[in-house]
């Protein structure tokens, strides 16, 4: 991905909305986006990096639905519940 694709996508996005950063596929969490360096790696190459926030904040857990957005989980519907039987004082008749 480059910066140009980052660009491309964030055009849809409403300007004011809080950034987030999912880390983490196996434990997806979310993070707030910090500094962004440019700089050039090791072939000199130029190359920009998003860091997380110092305060290395994390938000919880990924909502579901993004996790499955992002294919790192499949969609999971919650188990059918049994009904149960009624409970109540057992007065031994």
């Amino acid at each position: 991905m480059t910066v140009g694709d980052i660009l491309d996508l964030l055009s849809a996005c409403d300007r004011d909305t809080p950034v987030r950063l999912a880390i983490n596929p196996f434990f997806p969490m979310a993070h707030r986006l910090g500094a962004v360096h440019n700089t050039v790696d090791e072939r000199g190459r130029p190359m920009v990096y998003i860091a997380e926030s110092e305060e290395a904040e994390q938000f919880g857990p990924l909502p579901p639905a993004v996790a499955v957005a992002l294919t790192w989980q499949e969609p999971v519907e919650a188990p059918r519940r049994r009904r149960r039987g009624a409970t109540g004082p057992n007065t031994g008749q």
